[in-house]
């Protein structure tokens, strides 16, 4: 997937999220499993996918099977392309 769609996940994840601007979240880095972001967060996110990148998540993919890593969402945004 594009470098650039996965800088702009990253940075609002440390931006928004964590509150942590200077944060580096890696595309591989675990969000959920590793306690990074919570269902609350998970919300946020997909909001923030669907606005920026113009596609609709199903709440069925608010899980970690699709926003486990900014990679598996990364992919999941471009199935929905």
């Amino acid at each position: 997937m594009s470098a650039e769609m996965h800088q702009q996940i990253a940075e609002f994840i440390a931006q928004k999220i964590l509150r942590q601007p200077k944060r580096v979240i890696n595309p591989a880095d675990a969000l959920i499993s590793s306690g990074l972001i919570d269902s609350f967060s998970l919300v946020d996110l997909a909001l923030f996918v669907e606005d920026t990148f113009g596609v609709r998540i199903a709440d069925s993919e608010l899980n970690a099977n699709a926003f486990d890593s900014i990679e598996q969402l990364a992919n999941l945004i471009a199935s929905k392309k």
